[in-house]
């Protein structure tokens, strides 16, 4: 048995395991009015979309509205971290080449670091971003995942057995292992690529170490890229799309998430690993990817994409679910708390600009441009929303990775790198600050039954119908020749209808 056979079913098994989909859903569903009946805020969210207050934090503060007389009044978005506006921390810093890594020691010591502070953190970072041999070969390099994602979880769970003391959920030790994790993961992710690379797409195996008195933004590109070149204008706006994605609240679903399992007490790897599993998540952090997919499924249909009545006829066509993957979405627009503007993409827009001039792209970006312009009046309209909806930061992020050559498999990664420092950053003040394990209530809403005997039980209601579609479905033949057609059937004759997606 070879490893593609190991995972799958045999012909008899996929049939048997339709049925087993058609309980298992039959089973599962919950009538959607119970949730209306209970109060039941789906995604901790009440009826207006605002989420349900579960903690406290002094790490970031995400604004969309101010409270003027008791109401919410939309207002241009404003992102703080430890107090400080992002803004103001863009344009105020003294270290362009380091700004995610000032934002790093922001987050998680609360302050700004004086000179003497940051070059000591700098020391700190650097001497713990190298990883062994053995463990590049013995881990990053076998099983290689197409989705990096995973490759990420793997790498991290498997320093656990690296570290002489992981179960220790002491500050100090937490803290260590933390600054670990956000020095080496630039590595875990770049090398799993460079592994995908060579084992899937049959490329050049290429691992480079770190360079020294690189940032993490350089020494990214610095490692992915064969000559190790780039230019001072692609680092400093990769370094910017680290800093707009360090921190975001603690109520996105993979920081809530970093809360709700450390919470139980598990140790920093595991804490981490399902931070990185929620990111990868499409709602969450594989947004950009979706937009970057949408846009070039616009680019191919619209001929003219300086045409707005073209441009807007196929925007319309993707909100009628008649266009793209049909799900009725212009990925890229919208956001929970945001209203007037994401500040992370308007930030994020000023810099795409000079990029695509830069790379000789303008063309695409005023694509982006015209998008963004017609798209959020046309998802109110729509959907007859009284929100604003305004572009949020996975519209253009994806077209700057794009310009800076970042393959697509990295796009997710990138953003679990530069979100990692809030991650540590929640994680420690759930430590310091929480008592209790983090457990929300569910409404039972089934019904209690009597337990029969295995030989007493008879097929419940819903079962006795799927079991006489299937006869009916399946053609009447001799025992015999049923048999002999059953031995020469090929091993994939019979297709599940997962297979087929």
């Amino acid at each position: 048995m070879n490893n593609q056979q190991m995972m799958e079913l045999t012909t008899v098994e996929k049939s048997e395991f339709e049925q087993l989909v058609s309980e298992c859903t039959r089973s599962g569903s919950i009538d959607s009015n119970l949730y209306i009946e209970y109060d039941v805020k789906r995604g901790l969210r009440d009826s207006n979309g605002n989420g349900v207050l579960t903690g406290l934090t002094e790490i970031s503060d995400v604004c969309g509205c101010h409270s003027v007389n008791g109401r919410k009044i939309p207002v241009d978005g404003e992102l703080y971290f430890q107090g400080y506006n992002v803004e103001d921390i863009i344009k105020g810093s003294s270290r362009d080449r380091f700004r995610f890594e000032e934002v790093t020691y922001l987050l998680l010591f609360g302050s700004l670091p004086d000179d003497k502070q940051f070059e000591s953190f700098l020391r700190i970072l650097t001497d713990l971003q190298e990883l062994s041999g053995a463990f590049i070969r013995d881990v990053i390099m076998k099983a290689t995942s197409a989705n990096l994602m995973n490759s990420l979880m793997k790498s991290i769970l498997s320093l656990y057995s690296y570290d002489e003391n992981p179960d220790d959920i002491s500050v100090p030790n937490v803290l260590r292992q933390s600054l670990q994790l956000i020095a080496k993961m630039p590595l875990l992710a770049v090398y799993a690529y460079q592994a995908y690379r060579h084992y899937k797409l049959d490329g050049t195996l290429m691992i480079k170490n770190p360079k020294k008195g690189y940032s993490t933004a350089e020494n990214i590109l610095y490692m992915l890229r064969d000559d190790g070149q780039f230019s001072e204008l692609e680092a400093k706006v990769l370094d910017i799309c680290l800093v707009l994605h360090a921190e975001h609240g603690g109520g996105n679903n993979s920081t809530f998430t970093t809360h709700v399992v450390t919470s139980s007490g598990t140790d920093t790897y595991s804490a981490i690993s399902a931070s990185i599993a929620s990111l990868k998540g499409p709602k969450h952090g594989g947004a950009n990817l979706k937009v970057q997919k949408m846009f070039a499924d616009i680019e191919a249909n619209c001929k003219d994409w300086e045409d707005r009545e073209e441009v807007c006829a196929y925007l319309n066509k993707i909100l009628d679910k008649e266009a793209f993957d049909k799900a009725g979405l212009i990925y890229g627009m919208g956001h929970a708390v945001y209203t007037l503007s994401d500040p992370r993409e308007v930030i994020l827009k000023r810099f795409a600009r000079d990029l695509a001039q830069e790379k000789g792209m303008m063309k695409e970006f005023a694509l982006y441009e015209l998008v963004e312009r017609l798209a959020g009046r046309m998802v109110m309209e729509q959907r007859r929303l009284f929100k604003n909806v305004c572009a949020n930061v996975d519209f253009y992020s994806g077209f700057v990775y794009t310009m800076l050559g970042i393959p697509k498999e990295l796009f997710t990664p990138i953003f679990a790198i530069a979100r990692i420092p809030g991650w540590s950053a929640h994680r420690l003040e759930e430590i310091l600050n929480a008592s209790k394990i983090i457990r929300p209530a569910y409404k039972y809403v089934g019904h209690h039954a009597n337990f029969v005997p295995f030989e007493e039980r008879e097929p419940e209601e819903g079962c006795e119908e799927v079991l006489r579609d299937l006869e009916k479905e399946s053609p009447e033949q001799p025992e015999e020749q049923a048999e002999t057609i059953e031995k020469e059937a090929p091993q994939d004759s019979t297709e599940c209808p997962e297979e087929k997606k």
